[in-house]
């Protein structure tokens, strides 16, 4: 069973699915139930931080069975106990009121980050991007697209980028910022074939397809990925294990004098992260943190 991510969606009831999981494996939960789900929320659970709540909302009977296999899959990878699901309905509200009050435009540096139903003018001088609260871990609010965002700004002050590359592009908030950043054409990547879908939509609503190209790769070895390299810069807001995994790649598709926005990962993980980019020639030029999640610029 698969459902459009989308908040604003009318049905006569609703079901919500809950369960909590440590931090680390809170973001994973995130992308992987994307594309059952008309919307995920994520709260902490404990005033430290380190559990997360998670509630899954559905406009029909979720499929219990589906979403307990996905969910065994992430304990194993993070060796924890497979959560406890708890499923309830619940009555039909003003799911519109409702993102409007929990999903308030955010300014990042320039960038004026909104939803459909904000109404009001963007800021002048600003950089607008219209994604939907639905597009999990790539509406903006996240700490790692907070400081991805910040990253790509903080570039903007120092140079031009002509050619870049978003490898782990999920909503295509980043891939959009930057196309609104230096108006040069950007190559948007990922392996999800819905994230792929939904950065294709977020790019014709921000009207900036003849700038961005949406397209499933699997890392760095699909045919488009490869025949447009090398990148000038190359955004990968993704997981720590994978950016490690990815660093030589990552090396042999981005220019001399090049820049990479890495983020994904927790303040912890920097160091392993750093070190596997730093066996390929490269350094650490600026990092952005907000939380436990952090955004390193390289070079």
């Amino acid at each position: 069973m698969s459902y459009t991510p989308n908040p604003f969606a009318q049905s006569p009831h609703y079901w919500r699915v809950s369960f909590e999981l440590p931090r680390q494996a809170a973001q994973l939960a995130e992308d992987s139930f994307a594309d059952l789900v008309l919307s995920i929320a994520s709260f902490e659970a404990d005033d430290a931080g380190r559990w997360w709540r998670l509630d899954l909302l559905f406009g029909a009977p979720p499929e219990m069975d589906e979403l307990r296999r996905r969910l065994i899959i992430i304990a194993a990878m993070h060796s924890i106990p497979v959560p406890e699901l708890i499923c309830e309905m619940v009555e039909p509200q003003d799911w519109l009121a409702q993102v409007a009050r929990d999903f308030p435009p955010i300014s990042i540096g320039r960038f004026y980050v909104h939803g459909a139903h904000v109404k009001e003018t963007p800021p002048s001088g600003s950089l607008p991007i219209q994604v939907e609260a639905g597009a999990a871990f790539g509406s903006g609010e996240h700490g790692t697209t907070r400081g991805c965002l910040e990253a790509l700004q903080w570039l903007s002050q120092r140079r031009r980028f002509t050619n870049v590359l978003d490898m782990g592009c999920g909503s295509g908030i980043l891939a959009i910022g930057a196309a609104r950043l230096w108006r040069a054409p950007v190559l948007a990547a990922d392996i999800d074939e819905v994230a792929v879908r939904v950065t294709a939509e977020n790019v014709r609503i921000n009207r900036v397809a003849s700038q961005v190209s949406a397209m499933v790769s699997d890392g760095y070895a699909s045919a488009a990925v490869i025949r447009r390299a090398p990148y000038d810069l190359i955004v990968a807001n993704i997981l720590a294990r994978p950016l490690m995994a990815l660093a030589h790649d990552l090396r042999q598709n981005l220019a001399a004098g090049g820049a990479a926005v890495l983020s994904g990962l927790l303040t912890h993980q920097e160091t392993m992260v750093l070190a596997a980019h730093r066996m390929q020639g490269l350094s650490l030029r600026k990092r952005f943190v907000h939380g436990e999640w952090c955004a390193l610029v390289i070079g």
